[in-house]
């Protein structure tokens, strides 16, 4: 622990508690000599203007709440090494999950956390080159401004007016919609939002909107439970209320990933007697939980419903008879 962890523990001991606090307690807290606690007291008070006091008649040492209205805060943005660690990371996360998306606030963001964490001498600068996330499948935004817009709109209550193309028709349009959600899914941002053009609950991938102006008309926000029935209780990205339950069975070996997988909020599970696995989950558009079932192969038998079934073995011909051309 170096000095500025040892102020910021300090700190955090004197301002959660008005009972003063034994030197033996701080050693213990601190781990480290009775010198070093007194020097780091001593630098709170001459370096931080810290209102610390010693407490004759309890042998201890605390806070003077009496000298000012607030409680007294350190001055500037104070993190310890490993907070600003892991703040780094996160940082690092965010270039790698949305690339040009506030970009140059993420540079700001980075130097501000180097500047601090150059304050402990003591820290090592962590090797960021050395924590990798890998992406799959992740599209890049053709203008970040459309993000930003939309991102904006959201959080300020306001419509928005937007240019999209959908991907499955290739055709495009132009609708004022009012946005309720930002969704980071599978490697992608969408935009839940009502849209006025079509007067439903839409969902917008933000790689296929061409532009997005803001509006000074206040955006229609519907309750969270209207939002979660639409959005979040059928299978994967496409909405609407789940319709069927697909009841999936995977084999042993597969079972020691499966158990531990989140495919669905409200999914059921079993772990079968010759060691299986039966998962459930609830769902409404079959296509991507098609797409999740074939990447499992031989490991995975769809017992429920009928149709979902069917779509897998249609799959698994087509697929026969290509590679047996």
């Amino acid at each position: 622990m170096d000095r500025f962890d040892r102020i910021f523990k300090l700190h955090n001991l004197f301002i959660n508690r008005r009972t003063p606090i034994s030197m033996k307690a701080l050693k213990q807290e601190l781990q480290c000599s009775r010198a070093t606690v007194a020097r780091a007291l001593e630098e709170m008070q001459d370096y931080l203007g810290a209102p610390v006091e010693y407490n004759k008649k309890h042998n201890g040492y605390r806070y003077n709440r009496t000298s000012g209205e607030r409680p007294y805060e350190l001055p500037g943005l104070w993190f310890s090494a490993d907070e600003l660690h892991g703040l780094l990371i996160c940082q690092h996360l965010l270039t790698r999950i949305g690339p040009g998306i506030l970009q140059e606030q993420i540079r700001l963001l980075q130097n501000r956390i180097e500047t601090l964490l150059a304050l402990h001498p003591e820290a090592a600068k962590p090797k960021l080159a050395n924590v990798k996330f890998l992406t799959v499948g992740g599209r890049r935004l053709s203008d970040s401004r459309h993000f930003l817009n939309a991102a904006a709109a959201l959080f300020g209550g306001k419509r928005l007016s937007i240019e999209y193309r959908a991907r499955s028709s290739n055709k495009h349009s132009r609708r004022d919609v009012s946005p309720q959600n930002l969704l980071y899914y599978r490697e992608n941002f969408y935009l839940d939002a009502w849209c006025h053009l079509r007067e439903e609950l839409r969902i917008f991938a933000v790689d296929r909107i061409e532009s997005a102006e803001i509006l000074p008309e206040d955006a229609i926000v519907l309750p969270e439970s209207e939002l979660h029935t639409y959005f979040a209780s059928a299978y994967g990205i496409f909405s609407g209320a789940a319709r069927h339950t697909a009841v999936l069975v995977f084999s042993a070996e597969r079972a020691r990933w499966i158990a531990d997988e989140h495919w669905h909020p409200e999914q059921q599970t079993k772990r079968l007697d010759d060691g299986r696995f039966e998962l459930r989950v609830p769902f409404n558009d079959h296509r991507e939980l098609l797409m999740d079932i074939l990447k499992y192969g031989a490991d995975v038998e769809v017992r429920e419903p009928e149709f979902l079934v069917a779509a897998v073995v249609e799959q698994v011909e087509k697929m026969r008879a290509m590679y047996l051309k």
